[in-house]
């Protein structure tokens, strides 16, 4: 074929990621003629980092109310139709051994390099054309067809995928593009922000930032969300599962409440008091927490000595201190560090069932493109796969 001569694709799919390779592979064996277009020379790569290399790729415990989104109803239909036990099928049946950690989260025993040979030997059984390492310098659509050119190259069809993620981990090669292309057809992009990002906090908490390293297993609350895992001092702020949770609920300049001691009950401290009243309050706390933690929480609240010699209601605002601890970080470490991005392209604008977008016929847009975020656990992986097998059995 000669430079400069169009080719034909029935879908022409941006993006192969989670998302993008789930679609190319779904379209594919349904007989479609599938381009699967990324510019990263190898596909899956943000895959192969995830779950500290072992990829969470899905949770048992998957369902809407898990998922951020402008419309909190969007994601169930595409969850419906293809759950975490569908993926999980796939899994096995490639002979892939698995194991589930904690909270319904589902690793890899191996590596998350068999996630992506799993998903690259379903693009081949459909018979998908990758091009890679290749990056896309214009998009056009006329007479019902999408044209994306790479080089000199012009390839068209009539149904163009959006799967090119958000902008979190840009030194993966991470951008808004698919924000840019959603925009240049006339769909709206809800303002997107890192989420699943540890906190920064300021000179006010210099004292905790001396934590660097500690953990403890806290209950963080922002509002009316609360989530129950452990949360870790860094040097710059606070991270751990339950400050990345929480990250992607928070507003600047709101503050985060942090509960110490979630098992105790509100009294614990005068019980101790009348238990063991010779007792040091630093040594009792130092039974409960991380010692440095104490040893900080305790300097910043003033309080010390003898239980015996503190007053009941010293005793009982201390309590009261430790189960609600306000946090207010300067920001987050941002998309660099984050795992995700809220907001994306506005679901308003596109079918919950295909995944099309309602005005642009042909344009589809999945995965953490659309404004659809999962909590930490695998809940952005079966997003991922669900949108992708609904485009994938649409185009």
């Amino acid at each position: 074929m000669g430079v400069g001569a169009e080719q034909s694709w029935d879908a022409i799919i941006l993006g192969a990621g989670a998302a993008g390779m789930m679609c190319a592979a779904v379209a594919g064996q349904r007989g479609r003629c599938v381009l699967l277009v990324d510019h990263a020379d190898a596909p899956g790569k943000k895959i192969l980092i995830s779950g500290g290399g072992r990829c969470n790729f899905t949770n048992i415990h998957t369902a809407a109310d898990r998922y951020l989104s402008a419309n909190p109803h969007f994601a169930k239909s595409a969850l419906g139709r293809y759950s975490a036990q569908d993926f999980l099928a796939l899994v096995e049946r490639h002979g892939i051994a698995w194991h589930e950690k904690r909270l319904g989260q589902l690793f890899c025993d191996g590596s998350a390099r068999q996630i992506v040979a799993m998903l690259q030997s379903e693009c081949d059984a459909g018979g998908v054309t990758m091009a890679l390492g290749m990056a896309v310098t214009d998009i056009d659509h006329g007479d019902g067809l999408y044209r994306v050119r790479m080089g000199e190259q012009d390839h068209r069809a009539p149904a163009l995928v959006l799967a090119t993620g958000g902008p979190s981990i840009p030194k993966m090669g991470a951008s808004g593009f698919a924000y840019d292309v959603a925009r240049h057809f006339g769909l709206s992009v809800v303002q997107p922000r890192p989420a699943l990002v540890p906190f920064t906090l300021g000179p006010d908490d210099a004292l905790f930032q001396a934590l660097s390293g500690v953990s403890a297993d806290v209950s963080a609350r922002w509002g009316k969300t609360r989530f129950r895992e452990a949360a870790l001092f860094t040097h710059r702020g606070l991270s751990g599962p339950a400050m990345l949770q929480i990250s992607s609920y928070w507003q600047h300049r709101t503050p985060i409440q942090v509960d110490f001691l979630p098992d105790r009950g509100a009294d614990w401290l005068l019980e101790e008091k009348r238990a063991r009243p010779r007792m040091q309050l630093r040594k009792l706390l130092a039974q409960a927490l991380p010692e440095r933690l104490a040893d900080a929480l305790l300097e910043r609240a003033g309080a010390q000595g003898e239980l015996g010699a503190l007053s009941d209601k010293a005793l009982r605002q201390l309590g009261e201190r430790l189960a609600d601890w306000p946090f207010t970080p300067t920001g987050t470490e941002g998309y660099a560090k984050a795992e995700v991005t809220v907001g994306g392209i506005a679901t308003a604008g596109l079918s919950s069932r295909t995944m099309e977008a309602a005005k642009v016929p042909g344009l589809y847009a999945i995965g953490e493109a659309v404004d659809v975020t999962g909590w930490l656990g695998g809940y952005n992986f079966q997003w991922a796969w669900a949108s992708g097998w609904a485009a994938g059995q649409a185009i």
